[in-house]
């Protein structure tokens, strides 16, 4: 069930207006590229003062205190994006966004139109060999895809054979990159299942969780499969009637010991990306209270929400217009978010998923969670 609580005081109208969520952003502005080492990518730290920090992602622990937890989402990014040719002639393209069972999955197709409920498309080696076919089975109407059925053309699992023909699917704002993908994963991804990476923990390096973790800062994790939810974009004026589409989470009961355990202590929860922020969200909104949990989350955080877990964020600059947008609006208001937005563009930060970071510390939020 998607979770409205707000808090009417500490708002007004336009937080609930699409436009109010606009901003320009120069394409010079859009990265292309990752920052390499990861870590050097700059770092705009907003606290309780009235102004912000410039700093960079590996003095991430200069902001952070002994006993303070971030909770990472270790998912993977699978190569979903698969390029094959209909049986009835023609190329088409098919994104994977998340299986439904066995042998049958949710898609996206192109061209859209043209791919209908029985439909079947080839997907080949560059030496021609069929290695694995797609049939559509039927329309989903949620997401405007398709249920598909993968049906393997020579020995071997379904699961090998996407690995063999597929690609990491880059998002469209990614047009001229030379990543390697695995770049396009955090250091510490373990679980496949996501269609884009939990992009604000792309900036971890090895050697800086080690640092984090010699000063008395842990981790913890929480699994989100980034799916089509997370990019969905938000198409009504007011937010409010916005839904969101599910996602798959994994909340542990480790994961919540930790979490109630750092709060007792008085140590502050930092969630690393939207992505967390929505799996802890979302399985207290699922239970009622911060419990493990494993389902499925359409939790829809804007403006006059009411924290119940986290207490602070680390997170990229999102698209305009974007639900990413309007969660990070509810930690610190929309009005100082897009102040900082102006602020980060004239200061030459880099954009989106390859872009660069900002850290929220608890004295910035709005509702606060109490750690009692």
């Amino acid at each position: 069930m998607t979770d409205r609580t707000t808090d009417a005081s500490s708002i007004d109208d336009r937080d609930y207006e699409l436009s109010a969520y606009r901003y320009d952003l120069p394409t010079s502005r859009i990265a292309q590229n990752p920052v390499v080492p990861r870590d050097r990518a700059k770092l705009l730290v907003i606290d309780g003062s009235a102004t912000h920090k410039h700093a960079h992602f590996y003095e991430l622990g200069n902001w952070l205190l002994p006993g303070d937890l971030l909770v990472l989402n270790d998912t993977k990014v699978i190569p979903a994006r698969l390029f094959g040719r209909k049986t009835s002639g023609g190329a088409a393209e098919v994104l994977l966004i998340e299986p439904l069972d066995d042998a049958q999955w949710l898609a996206l197709v192109r061209p859209g139109r043209r791919i209908q409920p029985g439909a079947e498309i080839v997907f080949s080696e560059e030496d021609g060999l069929p290695l694995l076919k797609v049939v559509v089975v039927s329309r989903d109407d949620a997401t405007g895809g398709r249920v598909v059925r993968l049906v393997p053309l020579v020995d071997g699992s379904v699961d090998s054979l996407i690995h063999r023909l597929g690609q990491v699917p880059l998002p469209p704002y990614i047009t001229a990159s030379e990543s390697l993908p695995e770049q396009y994963q955090t250091v510490y991804a373990q679980k496949q299942g996501a269609i884009a990476a939990p992009t604000a923990g792309l900036h971890f390096t090895e050697n800086l969780l080690t640092q984090l973790a010699e000063k008395g800062i842990q981790t913890t994790e929480i699994t989100l499969h980034v799916g089509i939810g997370t990019f969905r974009p938000v198409e009504v004026t007011d937010i409010k009637t916005h839904e969101m589409h599910e996602e798959r989470i994994e909340v542990s009961a480790e994961t919540v010991e930790k979490i109630l355990q750092t709060k007792a202590n008085g140590g502050r929860v930092i969630a690393v990306g939207t992505t967390s922020t929505r799996a802890l969200e979302g399985a207290f909104a699922a239970c009622g209270e911060l419990k493990a949990y494993s389902g499925r989350t359409d939790v829809f955080i804007y403006p006059g929400y009411r924290w119940r877990v986290i207490d602070g964020l680390i997170t990229n600059f999102h698209l305009p217009g974007s639900s990413l947008l309007m969660m990070v609006s509810a930690l610190i208001g929309r009005e100082r978010l897009m102040e900082m937005y102006e602020d980060a563009i004239a200061c030459d930060y880099r954009f989106y998923s390859f872009g660069d970071a900002m850290l929220i510390l608890p004295e910035a939020m709005t509702n606060r969670p109490s750690n009692a």
